[in-house]
C-alpha cells in the first residue's frame, strides 16, 4: 500500500447542502452538533469550508464551530476511503494485543491512524471502545464488527 493521501475536499463539498441543512436545522434547541452530523452524514465530511457558514448561520464564531469539529472524532476533516477500518485503543483490546495489531496495521496499509490510502482505499481510524471487550481485539470494517480481529482477517475484510 502506499502512503498517507492528501484528502482532497474539494471533490464532496457543496455550500448550498451545507446552508440547506444549516439552515434547515438551526432551530433546534443547541443545533450545532445535529447540524455536523447531517453535514457529515451528507457529504461524508465536514469540510474547512462549511465552517464559517455553519457559523455564520448560528451566530457562533468560526472558532467555536472548528473547536467542536476537531473535538468530536465522529466528525471527519477530509472524505474518508472507500473502507473505513476502525481498531479499538482502549485497555482491554490493548491488554490482548490490540496495540500490535494497530502498528502492523499501519505497516500494510501503509498509513498511520487517521489516515487514507492515496488510493483512497482504506481509512485506519482509531477509537476507544467498541463495546466488544470480550472478543478483543476489536475492529470494525465498514460499520461491521470483527472480534478477535488479526491483521489477516482485517485485510481479508477489506478485500471483500
Amino acid at each position: 500500500m502506499a502512503g498517507p493521501a492528501a484528502a482532497s475536499s474539494s471533490d464532496t463539498f457543496d455550500a448550498a447542502v451545507v446552508i440547506e441543512i444549516a439552515e434547515g436545522l438551526r432551530g433546534l434547541d443547541g443545533p450545532l452538533l445535529p447540524i455536523l452530523h447531517a453535514v457529515n452524514d451528507r457529504l461524508g465530511h465536514v469540510d474547512q469550508r462549511a465552517v464559517p457558514l455553519i457559523a455564520d448561520i448560528l451566530n457562533l464564531s468560526r472558532a467555536e464551530v472548528h473547536g467542536v469539529v476537531g473535538f468530536y472524532h465522529d466528525f471527519r476533516r477530509a472524505p474518508a476511503g472507500r473502507h473505513r477500518v476502525q481498531v479499538c485503543r482502549a485497555e482491554a483490546c490493548q491488554a490482548m494485543g490490540g496495540e500490535a495489531l494497530a502498528s502492523r496495521l499501519e505497516q500494510v496499509f501503509g498509513v498511520p491512524f487517521g489516515q487514507t490510502t492515496v488510493d483512497g482505499r482504506v481509512t485506519l481510524e482509531a477509537v476507544y471502545c467498541l463495546g466488544n471487550c470480550a472478543l478483543s481485539p476489536a475492529a470494525m470494517i465498514d460499520g461491521e464488527p470483527v472480534g478477535r480481529a488479526t491483521v489477516a482477517r482485517i485485510v481479508e475484510g477489506v478485500a471483500r
